[in-house]
């Protein structure tokens, strides 16, 4: 009989979820370590909504009226600045946490949609350049798999000082997805837990990282852009610092964000919302006189064109997506519903990214899983999920009246709850009030 037919309530405090996590630290003495990103309801871009055009603004015709969507990301300083097609762009998932066949699909999806993709922690690979038309080449604190080549192959570098799931903190790599190619790329052992330290080992500030930027630059003979991403927390403030060091672009990343493992603690309790971030990050650039000039990615639970179009509104040149471009290639697929209930998870719930048993052949590294996942045909999908997100972005541009993404503002939204008109800094829905602001 169901308990709450019975007259027993439940407690919001110590929920089933809640003990069970108890019940496991107490049984194991640990804590716990996962993947995908925080669960916890935040205010995200779901509490907004667009003021379509109607007789005060006039929309735009779909099947007549062109409503561009290309961007140019690292035009500050860069000899040869990305010309994307589209706004949306493949965010860092490594190799070792992500499959050769996994990195291979996302470039080739990417390629085909006219957007670029980043390499992650580790490394570039073979399949990934060979399939990217446009490549990031990331540059992290641990410098695993960094190669100087590598770097001057790359169409941008992006330095790393934090990630959405875990700003603050380092990535993890547990010795099970540790092969012998991972571990050659990462000149460490196979099989061995691999922990990334939570900070640079070669500067301890700002003007350490212009210098570092320099470096960079004159290793690349300034031909491209160098991106700094912060996990979103301070954010104005390390937008600033990240501008005044000489980003050429600035890539803020909200709790929201993914990551393939970590300690769950630190996933849903550290950092701040998406939401709360791009506007810290818009008011940083527009008070530097940089906002436009120094371009904004905005990464951390991006879901859907609307989402594109909220982000983009407030004030973003462009999003990242992560976690979405995985579930497009066939993570947490129904289809697989079994294996997932062979794996103590369920389709659409398993986020054990960090024991490389992932019966997707995404998040792994033991060859038979990893050949279940076709890179072409994962491509494809890829290309498919690109093209759907820019095209419902483009539709509510056109209800907004605007001939171009970019030309989205503020102006066009309003907010449904206190918190999120706080946040975004736009007015409550049928009301003029911005909470927080001066009246």
């Amino acid at each position: 009989m169901d308990p709450a037919s019975r007259g027993l309530r439940e407690s919001a405090t110590f929920d089933r979820a809640t003990m069970a996590g108890i019940r496991r630290a107490a049984d194991t003495g640990v804590y716990d370590i996962r993947g995908w990103g925080a669960k916890r309801a935040l205010p995200h871009f779901d509490d907004l909504l667009f003021l379509g055009a109607s007789m005060s603004r006039y929309p735009l015709e779909g099947y007549r009226e062109r409503c561009a969507t290309d961007v140019v990301l690292g035009d500050r300083n860069a000899r040869h600045p990305l010309h994307l097609d589209i706004p949306v762009t493949i965010a860092g998932m490594s190799f070792g946490a992500l499959s050769a066949q996994a990195k291979e699909a996302l470039g080739r999806g990417a390629s085909e949609a006219g957007t670029s993709t980043t390499t992650g922690d580790g490394g570039m690979t073979d399949e990934e350049r060979g399939q990217s038309r446009h490549l990031v080449y990331q540059y992290l604190p641990s410098r695993y798999g960094m190669n100087p080549a590598h770097l001057r192959s790359a169409d941008a570098i992006e330095i790393v000082l934090g990630q959405g799931a875990k700003p603050g903190g380092g990535g993890m790599l547990l010795g099970q997805k540790i092969s012998d190619r991972v571990a050659a790329m990462r000149t460490l052992p196979a099989g061995i837990d691999q922990r990334s330290a939570c900070r640079h080992p070669d500067w301890t500030g700002p003007d350490d990282l212009a210098i570092k930027i320099l470096e960079l630059r004159e290793i690349t003979d300034w031909r491209t852009p160098v991106y700094v991403k912060i996990g979103a927390s301070r954010t104005y403030y390390d937008v600033k610092l990240a501008v005044a060091a000489g980003a050429d672009v600035v890539v803020v990343d909200g709790m929201q964000g993914g990551t393939a493992a970590t300690q769950e603690v630190f996933i849903e309790h550290v950092g701040i919302p998406t939401l709360a971030a791009v506007p810290q990050a818009v008011q940083a650039l527009t008070e530097l006189g940089l906002h436009r000039k120094v371009q904004l990615i905005v990464s951390g639970g991006i879901r859907t064109g609307a989402d594109v179009a909220k982000a983009m509104a407030l004030g973003a040149d462009a999003v990242a997506i992560g976690t979405a471009a995985l579930v497009a290639l066939g993570d947490n697929d129904p289809g697989r519903a079994d294996e997932y209930e062979t794996l103590g998870s369920a389709a659409g719930f398993y986020d054990d990214f960090q024991d490389g048993r992932d019966p997707a052949g995404i998040c792994t590294q033991d060859p038979e899983l990893a050949a279940r996942l076709d890179p072409v045909e994962g491509g494809r999908r890829l290309a498919n999920y690109l093209r759907v997100l820019t095209m419902e972005a483009q539709t509510i541009a056109r209800a907004c009246g605007k001939s171009h993404l970019r030309n989205l503002e503020p102006e066009d939204l309003v907010a449904l709850t206190v918190e999120s008109a706080a946040m975004a800094r736009v007015p409550l829905a049928g009301t003029s009030w911005i909470p927080g602001a001066p009246s």
